[in-house]
């Protein structure tokens, strides 16, 4: 009995061995993972990443060979480590510190252990890393910026990091992917596909050569070139004018969208993100909290529009029927309401349309934002209809764009004064400066080049975007769909010809460029700051957006200079001079190309409290204002200040 009761357990073990054999390598034999093999190396080839052109064919972006130490830290053996130190060009206790680290990750695969070698200490390392068990030299690409240019366009490449190696599996510790711009958004375009070799170890952990002949390697399948919208010529020249100063540039194309150039300032070398040094320039960057270069100011940065908004009430106002184009309004230095005046600058009064415009008159547009919103039987759904009118021009929102970053901006609707007053405690005096785009309203520069399109394009616009082609690909259909505003096209004439008299005897007329029929409008926004809970005023944004020719624009363009003084300053002069350059490849108006290239705005950003949020004594903070994190205060101030615009110069308000 006993004896057959051990046969029985012999023959059923055996039954449920064989069994489970089969199940494995023959019923399922997916369960075998051949990454997970600790007797197999995976050795991966890293694809070539793609090249990027601008819209005229022009190379800017290439790559360079680089070369990465990488570590399994299992498989390292005893080693002279004083003699890998002076090879690496670390110490000692870098080497403990980066081996611990790369143990922690996993001991049995592979991390880099020192990125980015140069081609000569790759040459020194090249002939005696066999010396060395556990470590290898994996080749990788780098990016070669082939010009100094559209650091914020191009972005830069990275390692990933933890986060993004547990959401995607593509990528292993140390892969390098788009941090940042254009790298970013068509990192997957780009990138292309890694390949892979499986090399067999023996029981000694020696590699033995390709597991089953190499049945299961893969090519690595390089990345797709990529043509971007952007207008390398123009980039440069844009950027050029804004040394020394701080704001930023957009300009489009109004019968594509497509983005021609993008500055942000002040700029950085795309290069400086590149190799061994990235991380500590990147530090560097960072840190810089006054000027903010890693700061996108064309995308990120959310102003007050100022008096280019005027326009979109003009257009509101007449698409609601409130206004004619013939109705003057009277303007004795501002318009007083409820015991209040809300200034202006001295001109011809009354003002019809046109001269509201090109006067850029606050009287004039305060009439008729009032119009609009006293309209209906309540502020609220006069509010509501005026909100959904602008942001019909893409303001209040991110565009839905293909760009890395961005800020929707803010429109306010009725919720906005309700939350502050209570519901429909208010009227259309309470936000008055909606009237002339200060207030509650912020926008973005590429915001304000989009409005400078649709108006030029008489009611439409496409969605603003930076990819013009993909190699062997088509791009988002959603960029080449026209989005209509709330505005009929008949009324569109009437504001065109007033931004084209801005140029002829407005506030833009000392800024005109021979032969070109420009339309524009000036702006200049107040800039305030609070200070332990008091508001101080610093010197004025320079705001000035444009569209040219007049007839079927090519260019759309919003330049927004930080403590610019007022509109045609700064702003006016920049937007000029670069509308010529992109239409007719040259510049004639050299006194103004000299005028701004001399001129900079470094004593304005070195005053006390000009620049971004930070600590001034001991417990003192500053803050800017508009501050959205308390609305009800904010307009407070407004109203303590009287709504009051300070006039600097009869060329603009």
């Amino acid at each position: 009995m006993r004896k057959l009761l051990l046969f029985s357990i012999i023959t059923s073990v055996g039954i449920i061995f064989i069994a489970r054999l089969f199940y494995l390598q023959i019923y399922k034999p997916q369960a075998y993972n051949l990454y997970e093999d600790n007797a197999i190396r995976k050795v991966y080839d890293y694809p070539k990443r793609g090249y990027i052109y601008d819209r005229h064919g022009a190379l800017l972006v290439a790559n360079q060979p680089s070369y990465d130490v990488m570590v399994i830290p299992r498989e390292v053996e005893p080693l002279d480590t004083l003699e890998l130190c002076s090879l690496l060009k670390i110490t000692k206790e870098d080497f403990i510190d980066i081996y611990n680290k790369a143990y922690t990750y996993s001991p049995r695969l592979p991390s880099v252990f020192i990125p980015q070698l140069s081609r000569n200490d790759f040459a020194m390392l090249q002939e005696k890393i066999r010396k060395f068990e556990g470590f290898y030299i994996q080749k990788r690409s780098l990016r070669d910026y082939q010009r100094s240019i559209g650091a914020n366009v191009l972005g830069d490449i990275g390692e990933a990091n933890e986060y993004i190696i547990q959401k995607n599996p593509y990528y292993k510790m140390g892969d390098l992917l788009g941090k940042q711009g254009v790298e970013k958004t068509y990192e997957e375009v780009l990138r292309g596909v890694k390949g892979i070799k499986f090399i067999q170890k023996d029981r000694f952990n020696r590699d033995i050569g390709p597991y089953k002949n190499g049945i299961y390697d893969t090519l690595p399948q390089a990345g797709r070139d990529i043509t971007i919208t952007i207008d390398a010529t123009l980039q440069e020249y844009g950027e050029l004018l804004m040394e020394h100063k701080r704001g930023g540039i957009v300009a489009i194309e109004p019968a594509t969208g497509e983005i021609l150039a993008m500055i942000s300032a002040p700029t950085y070398n795309p290069n400086l993100l590149v190799g061994r040094q990235r991380s500590a320039n990147f530090t560097k960057l960072y840190n810089d909290t006054i000027a903010k270069p890693l700061y996108d100011r064309g995308l990120q940065a959310m102003y007050p529009p100022g008096s280019p908004f005027k326009i979109l009430n003009a257009l509101i106002g007449l698409q609601e029927g409130v206004v004619t184009t013939e109705e003057r309004f009277g303007c004795n230095h501002g318009y007083s309401y409820g015991g209040r005046k809300m200034g202006c600058h001295g001109h011809p009064s009354p003002v019809a349309m046109n001269g509201g415009i090109y006067n850029s008159c606050n009287a004039y547009f305060a009439n008729v934002y009032r119009r609009i919103i006293d309209k209906y039987k309540k502020p609220s759904e006069g509010m509501d209809i005026w909100s959904k009118h602008v942001k019909s021009f893409g303001l209040g929102n991110y565009l839905n764009n293909d760009l890395s970053v961005g800020q929707p901006g803010k429109i306010p609707d009725s919720k906005t004064y309700n939350r502050i007053y209570g519901e429909n405690r208010w009227g259309s005096t309470y936000n008055l400066s909606n009237a002339i785009g200060q207030g509650e309203i912020l926008t973005t520069p590429i915001q304000l080049a989009n409005m400078a399109a649709a108006i030029g394009n008489r009611g439409y616009y496409y969605t603003p975007h930076i990819i013009k082609k993909i190699q062997g690909g088509e791009i988002d259909s959603t960029f080449t769909k026209p989005i209509h505003t709330t505005i009929d096209k008949k009324h569109f004439e009437p504001i065109v010809q007033g931004m084209f008299d801005v140029y002829n005897h407005g506030t833009a007329s000392t800024v005109q460029i021979p032969g070109i029929e420009i339309c524009g409008k000036t702006g200049t926004a107040e800039n305030f700051i609070k200070i332990d809970g008091v508001k101080t005023q610093l010197t004025d944004h320079s705001i000035f957006v444009a569209f040219a020719p007049k007839d079927n624009p090519t260019i759309a363009i919003a330049v927004f200079v930080e403590n610019g003084y007022w509109g045609s300053r700064f702003a006016g002069r920049i937007a000029g001079l670069m509308i010529e350059k992109y239409i007719n490849g040259e510049i004639t108006r050299k006194d103004m190309e000299t005028w701004i290239l001399t001129h900079g705005l470094e004593s304005e950003y070195q005053k006390p409290y000009s620049g971004q949020p930070f600590t001034i004594n001991k417990g003192a903070t500053i803050d800017i204002i508009p501050l959205e994190k308390d609305e009800k205060q904010n307009n407070e101030l407004k109203s303590n200040n009287n709504l009051g615009i300070r006039p600097k110069s009869s060329e603009d308000q």
